[in-house]
């Protein structure tokens, strides 16, 4: 994260709602509330015009949902990240946004308590489940088939980070991956970062394991532009 402090928008439909996290957030200074959305697609807006650190992001919203709105924003492909808060805790909303990209999941009810907690979390590139629904992510996870669980972390990923996922397990330098796909080395290393975080790898040696689990390694793929 780039400043000191951790640029917010807040995506809920309803004005109280929206009101309450404000005041749960003001009395920490590390945090700043940089605007506000009334549904998915006002989200999306707000996002690509200030580029946020975090943007919190309400479930169910008229006018594109939040699921559609963080997947919108994520394939921006910035460092903004997203921290869903909802009221449902149920398997078939939690696993889905972890594997769309989403940072972290917050039950409405423990925002009270978990909110400014969660935000610097996921800021600082830490995934944060609440409490109340951190025993639905096990459960789901734990019935996954391993080689489908790796799929769908790989498929998690946007074009350009699975380019340089490849080209990272196949041996090339961040100025190599940079000449071939149009980007600069310091790009490239933002790419690798968020990759590592998405995958929760961080050498090569484990890049070529991935890789060769997803069955990518060897492909060879044309380099788009930016």
């Amino acid at each position: 994260m780039p400043g000191d402090v951790i640029r917010v928008i807040l995506a809920d439909d309803h004005a109280v709602v929206r009101a309450g996290l404000r005041a749960v957030l003001s009395p920490a200074k590390d945090i700043s509330v940089i605007g506000e959305a009334t549904n998915g697609r006002e989200a999306v807006a707000l996002a690509e015009r200030f580029n946020p650190d975090v943007v919190i992001m309400d479930l169910t919203m008229p006018d594109m949902d939040g699921t559609a709105a963080t997947k919108a924003i994520l394939a921006r492909e910035t460092t903004t990240r997203v921290l869903v808060l909802t009221m449902h805790a149920e398997e078939e909303y939690l696993l889905p946004l972890l594997e769309a990209g989403a940072s972290g999941y917050l039950v409405k009810s423990a925002a009270d308590t978990e909110l400014v907690t969660a935000v610097r979390a996921v800021a600082h590139g830490d995934p944060y489940v609440s409490s109340s629904a951190s025993h639905v992510l096990i459960k789901g996870l734990t019935k996954k088939d391993p080689a489908q669980a790796d799929h769908e972390r790989y498929n998690s990923l946007t074009q350009r980070e699975r380019d340089v996922l490849r080209l990272v397990a196949q041996g090339y330098s961040a100025p190599e991956i940079g000449e071939q796909l149009f980007i600069s080395p310091k790009t490239v290393d933002t790419y690798k970062q968020r990759i590592n975080e998405k995958l929760g790898i961080s050498h090569r040696s484990e890049y070529v394991d991935f890789a060769l689990k997803v069955g990518i390694l060897g492909t060879t793929q044309s380099p788009t532009r930016s």
